[in-house]
């Protein structure tokens, strides 16, 4: 797709623009969907709006009774309704409550996907707490005024060419509590709950837990807690640049194949290694299991590893500097680097990984 040129990012900042511009004067719900909405179907998820083979408005559903009830887009994949779309007008807020139509359209159908819109928000739905009952939490909440390169890597996976409904499924578990869990952070970084609080009071402090204890306390843990993820961040940063000023990819160590003796300690898998490596799960799924593709985080490289053998390489990420590297493997298990400048890049990518794959199938 688009993406192999980098092409479809810009797709994505351009209609972030472009809401941005023209959600202030949009008044109506068709008016939120001619703008905002086909635009979003047909840029980022790659589907003609104008083919009712793949996007079909006012979609009719039968539900018990009711007859006529209808979906305002039903996306086609494959011969099969595969993405439920319910708009709502821009500005609207989207809970749980508006969501109605969509919880009832999801159980006539064999859609496993729905999304809840009002053009600028996009909620993302399945059925993982119950088959083919439409979960109350999305897996995945898109806001397009706040879009970073976790959304680009999730939004590929809908697109037309290469939507994979177990793929999909499989990531939208981890998706969904970790957004959760983020959001908790969050949460507790800001307000910390006094349970948090009398954890950490606990284990540095041995007087006795008094009201006026507790309120300090409360204070010192958020500067804590928000003090501790800037040390990572700079700790980080000075990492990279300092890997980047000593060394070159020229000057690395070449090729070999390192086995387990790097120890964890001091390692920190991003979740950009994270999101990486399920990309490469879903490109290599056509020609091998995925359940033999695992990971393994070292100190100089996140590696991709089939069978969990380091004789089995499948490619290498060099996050942890400036620039941004993936490593490739020829029939020889020699690496080459080639520089990326986001997650998506990887795509451009997906023959080579696939021939690499096949050659342990």
């Amino acid at each position: 797709m688009e993406g192999k040129n980098g092409i479809y990012p810009k797709k994505i900042y351009a209609l972030s623009e472009k809401v941005k511009q023209q959600a202030p004067f949009i008044k109506t719900e068709e008016a939120t969907k001619n703008a905002l909405i086909l635009p979003f179907i047909s840029n980022v998820l790659g589907y003609d709006v104008f083919d009712p083979n793949e996007v079909i408005p006012e979609h009719i559903c039968d539900i018990g009774t009711k007859k006529g009830e209808k979906i305002d887009f039903a996306i086609v994949n494959r011969g099969d309704i595969q993405i439920l779309i319910e708009c709502k007008k821009v500005g609207e807020e989207l809970n749980i409550n508006n969501a109605s139509q969509l919880f009832r359209y999801f159980h006539v159908e064999k859609a496993r996907i729905s999304i809840l819109t009002n053009g600028r928000i996009y909620k993302f739905f399945t059925d993982l707490d119950a088959p083919n009952k439409m979960d109350e939490r999305p897996f995945l909440e898109l806001d397009l005024l706040s879009v970073n390169d976790n959304h680009i890597v999730e939004l590929k996976k809908l697109t037309k060419e290469y939507f994979d409904i177990d793929s999909i499924i499989s990531s939208a578990g981890e998706l969904k509590y970790i957004g959760q869990i983020k959001k908790e952070i969050s949460n507790q970084i800001l307000h910390p709950e006094e349970g948090l609080v009398r954890f950490f009071a606990t284990k540095v402090y041995d007087g006795t837990l008094t009201k006026k204890v507790r309120d300090q306390f409360s204070v010192l843990v958020k500067k804590s807690l928000s003090q501790y993820i800037n040390d990572q961040v700079s700790d980080r940063l000075k990492a990279a640049l300092k890997s980047s000023n000593a060394t070159t990819v020229a000057d690395e160590v070449d090729v070999e194949i390192k086995s387990d003796e790097e120890s964890g300690e001091d390692i920190v898998t991003t979740q950009d290694e994270v999101d990486g490596f399920h990309i490469v799960k879903a490109i290599v799924r056509k020609e091998i299991d995925i359940g033999r593709v695992s990971s393994r985080d070292t100190r100089s490289y996140f590696g991709v590893l089939i069978d969990d053998n380091n004789r089995k390489p499948l490619c290498r990420r060099h996050f942890n500097r400036a620039k941004k590297y993936i490593g490739l493997f020829d029939q020889d298990k020699k690496e080459t680097r080639y520089e990326i400048e986001s997650l998506d890049d990887i795509y451009r990518f997906a023959d080579e990984l696939l021939v690499t794959a096949k050659g342990y199938v």
